[in-house]
């Protein structure tokens, strides 16, 4: 490590990760204060800050958001969240269990072909409105639903970015993501629901007034631009299309999303002005804060050091290896954000898959994923896809304190990176 700058970066980051759970401070002017510091302390510099793949803002995930926020704001002008709104609530009989259900095992589907947080931005205002029509707490319908995309999101490459971060250092596939994380994923799933039910039983309230109201309702009626909706449908299908056949086209989900925002205002009556005061600006300034931070304690060597005490623990040992780096990825990852962690350990999880021998598939690089994308379920700004909850449920006046998410995201957590070593020990080392 860098001396007194490695140890100034640490105290930086200590301070500020209280202060966002102490909300003492609002996260984003924490993590922004906290970014200033450590450009002030000389931990990172304007290049590294944001121009550096390996320690900068990561732009890729600034601009996916900008471009799918873009997009949802065009969409919510059609009436199509309010239209799924009622449908989901009347397919489910309004029963509020059953409206948990329906729209966790959406969004972990979802979230398997597109990334978690675009999943996450296009359900979420239905849930919002649900939630409304049923007079239902938003909270812990946000919180299932942002735990069930990150834990559908590990099925496939393109379903949460650390995982193409591993495809591209790895050189996996689709299909292998497909082979080795699927499975898993439906169980997990599966595993959600049962704890939600438990987890959340007290929001299980069923007004039969509210509920007789929206059975009522002709969800047609809620269509206010068909034109419109058209519009926003077609470039949403070729968005996704576009996210999915990444493997063929070699475009980034960023891009994709960009060129999907530009051509649905292109084609269509709405204001720009309109659309973009629909992005949620906070969000965005609160990613590149935390970018930044943790880019500061990559280019200190902190990151770097824990990386390689993890590796020289490990050795060549593969069945603790595999458990030691699924523990070990869960629980950093819940601290900082899974973005940057993978793109550190990466490198070094090359190196150890190398010295043991192995291929692409090996159970190493399964372990980093699978630990990275459960972790980030730990805490609220522990995945992308969290932070992007917090803030629109902050927005509709329903904010999710940071302990109110995370005492539900360790225990969950908790069940499933234990599940998920039992898993790994039974297919790569007892039935192999």
């Amino acid at each position: 490590m860098n001396g007194w700058q490695s140890w100034a970066a640490i105290a930086v980051f200590v301070v500020t990760y209280g202060l966002i759970i102490s909300e003492k401070i609002h996260r984003v002017g924490a993590a922004l204060g906290g970014a200033a510091l450590m450009l002030a302390i000389g931990a990172t510099d304007d290049k590294s800050a944001f121009f550096s793949e390996h320690s900068g803002v990561d732009w890729n995930v600034i601009f996916l958001l900008l471009g799918m926020m873009m997009i949802v704001g065009v969409l919510k002008k059609t009436g199509m969240f309010e239209y799924l709104a009622i449908w989901a609530v009347k397919r489910a009989r309004a029963k509020p269990f059953r409206v948990m259900v329906m729209l966790v095992v959406i969004t972990a589907a979802a979230s398997a072909l597109l990334d978690n947080v675009t999943t996450v931005l296009l359900i979420a205002p239905v849930t919002l409105l649900v939630c409304e029509r049923l007079s239902l707490p938003a909270a812990p319908f946000l919180i299932a639903e942002v735990m069930a995309s990150n834990i559908g999101g590990m099925a496939t490459l393109v379903g949460d970015p650390p995982n193409i971060i591993i495809a591209s250092r790895a050189g996996l596939t689709f299909n292998d993501f497909l082979v080795h994380l699927a499975p898993l994923s439906v169980v997990l799933t599966v595993v959600l629901v049962v704890m939600c039910r438990v987890m959340f039983r007290k929001a299980f309230v069923y007004d039969e007034s509210r509920a007789a109201e929206v059975m009522a309702l002709e969800e047609k009626e809620a269509i206010k631009d068909p034109r419109l909706l058209v519009q926003g449908l077609v470039v949403l299908v070729l968005v996704v299309a576009g996210f999915v056949l990444h493997p063929v086209l070699h475009y980034e989900p960023s891009v994709v999303a960009l060129l999907g925002a530009g051509l649905l205002i292109a084609i269509s009556a709405v204001e720009t002005g309109e659309v973009l005061g629909e992005v949620e600006w906070p969000t965005l300034a609160f990613f590149a804060g935390l970018f930044i931070m943790i880019g500061g304690l990559i280019e200190t060597g902190v990151i770097g050091e824990i990386s390689k005490s993890l590796a020289d623990a490990i050795g060549d040992n593969e069945l603790g290896g595999s458990m030691l780096l699924l523990s070990a990825s869960a629980v950093l990852s819940g601290i900082v954000d899974n973005i940057p962690y993978v793109a550190t350990m990466a490198p070094i999880t090359s190196d150890l898959v190398e010295s043991m021998g192995g291929s692409g598939t090996h159970v190493m690089w399964w372990a980093l994923a699978i630990g990275a994308d459960l972790g980030g379920n730990a805490t609220a700004i522990g995945a992308s896809a969290n932070v992007v909850v917090l803030g629109i449920a902050e927005r509709n006046r329903q904010p999710i304190s940071f302990w109110q998410f995370t005492k539900y995201g360790l225990v969950v957590t908790v069940v499933t990176v234990a599940l998920s070593a039992v898993y790994v020990w039974l297919r790569y080392f007892t039935l192999a």
